[in-house]
């Protein structure tokens, strides 16, 4: 079967969730089995220790867990769901529209590390959750940049202003922008589509981003 997996990456608050929904319900307008998936799963008890990690059970900065550790959190996650859930889609060739992947675990893990470390660190994630773990690969990522100071305002209309609600990776500035660093780098490193969705520090609108990532999905799926 001819699957693929799209994945639509970004830092919180970057309006990933709202756009896999547009791009989804546009493919399905047109015909195509498409089905949507969102990491973390957490329904699952295979993200127990993401939630765990989130909610500061390890400590209360992202660093107080290292950049493998974590990162196989969210693989498990990633897995049990795969070999759960999604694998009969997969199998029977459904397009998979993904609201992060395994490539959050280079964005949010990778901040974690040196920048000599970089490359060795996505070598060692790809060969552990592909290759290793058994994860298809995706056919194509496309990162949502936002500049993390709008991502920040965004999550504050989110939580109405309770920045309590946050979890550990959104109530670190610091770390986001590490994070923001780090995407940007695989992005160039690591072949993914970039589109930069803020305007004169604000995000642009719904609907145009649509227009774009539209545009680049012509380009990768030809049943669009």
């Amino acid at each position: 079967m001819n699957s693929k997996i799209i994945v639509i990456e970004g830092l919180d608050g970057s309006g990933k969730a709202t756009q896999t929904k547009i791009l989804a319900d546009k493919l399905r307008a047109r015909g195509c089995r498409v089905r949507q998936l969102s990491f973390p799963d957490y329904e699952s008890d295979g993200s127990a220790l993401v939630r765990m990690y989130l909610n500061g059970a390890f400590g209360d900065k992202p660093e107080d867990v290292n950049a493998y550790a974590a990162s196989a959190f969210y693989a498990v996650d990633r897995a049990a769901s795969y070999l759960k859930d999604w694998k009969r889609d997969y199998d029977k060739g459904t397009l998979l529209l993904s609201d992060r992947y395994c490539t959050s675990n280079i964005i949010y893990q990778m901040a974690k590390v040196s920048d000599e470390e970089r490359d060795a660190f996505i070598r060692w994630q790809t060969d552990f959750e592909y290759d290793k773990l058994g994860l298809p690969r995706p056919d194509a990522v496309i990162y949502l940049d936002v500049e993390p100071d709008v991502s920040q305002k965004l999550m504050e209309q989110r939580y109405g202003g309770d920045n309590s609600k946050k979890d550990l990776h959104e109530s670190n500035l610091a770390f986001l922008l590490s994070c923001r660093r780090s995407a940007l780098y695989a992005a160039e490193k690591c072949g993914w589509r970039v589109i930069n969705c803020c305007r004169d520090g604000s995000i642009r609108p719904i609907d145009e981003i649509a227009a774009e990532i539209e545009g680049l999905i012509q380009g990768i799926y030809v049943g669009f």
